[in-house]
C-alpha cells in the first residue's frame, strides 16, 4: 500500500511539474474572450478543482456553451500534454492548482470541499497536494 501511495504521489507531482511548466494554450485564449471575461467577472463561471471551468447558478445557454467549448479545448490540451507522462486527470488537477492560484480577488473558484468561493485578497483555498 505504501509503495502504491508513493508511486501515485510521484505521478501527481510529475503532473504538477508538467502543468506548471507547460504553455497555457486554451487557458491563455480563455482570457482574451470578452464573453469569458464578463462571465468570470460576474461570477457566472469559476475554476473547478479538477482543472475545468464550472458554471455557477443558472447562466444563459450562451455561457453554458462557452464553458463547454473551453472545457473541450482544455481536455484536448490535457490529453496531449499528459500522453505517456501522467493521466489526463493528474495533469488536469495540476493545472487546476495553477489556475486557482491565478484567480483574482472577486473571481469564483471551487474550494477543496467542493463549495464555490469568491477569492478575497489572500491566497485561495487549494488542495494540500498543490505546490
Amino acid at each position: 500500500m505504501t509503495k502504491f501511495l508513493s508511486s501515485s504521489r510521484a505521478a501527481v507531482l510529475g503532473a504538477l511539474a508538467l502543468a506548471l511548466t507547460a504553455s497555457g494554450g486554451a487557458m491563455a485564449q480563455d482570457g482574451r474572450d470578452p464573453a469569458y471575461a464578463a462571465a468570470r467577472a460576474s461570477g457566472q463561471v469559476g475554476e473547478q478543482k479538477d482543472g475545468y471551468l464550472g458554471v455557477i447558478g443558472s447562466p444563459s445557454a450562451e455561457v453554458r456553451a462557452m464553458v463547454r467549448d473551453i472545457n473541450n479545448r482544455r481536455r484536448a490540451i490535457y490529453t496531449e500534454k499528459a500522453a505517456g507522462k501522467s493521466t489526463i486527470e493528474e495533469y488536469a488537477f495540476a493545472t487546476a492548482c495553477r489556475l486557482i492560484s491565478q484567480t483574482q480577488p472577486g473571481e469564483k473558484y471551487q474550494a477543496t470541499d467542493g463549495s464555490w468561493k469568491t477569492r478575497g485578497p489572500g491566497a485561495p483555498d487549494r488542495d494540500a497536494r498543490c505546490p
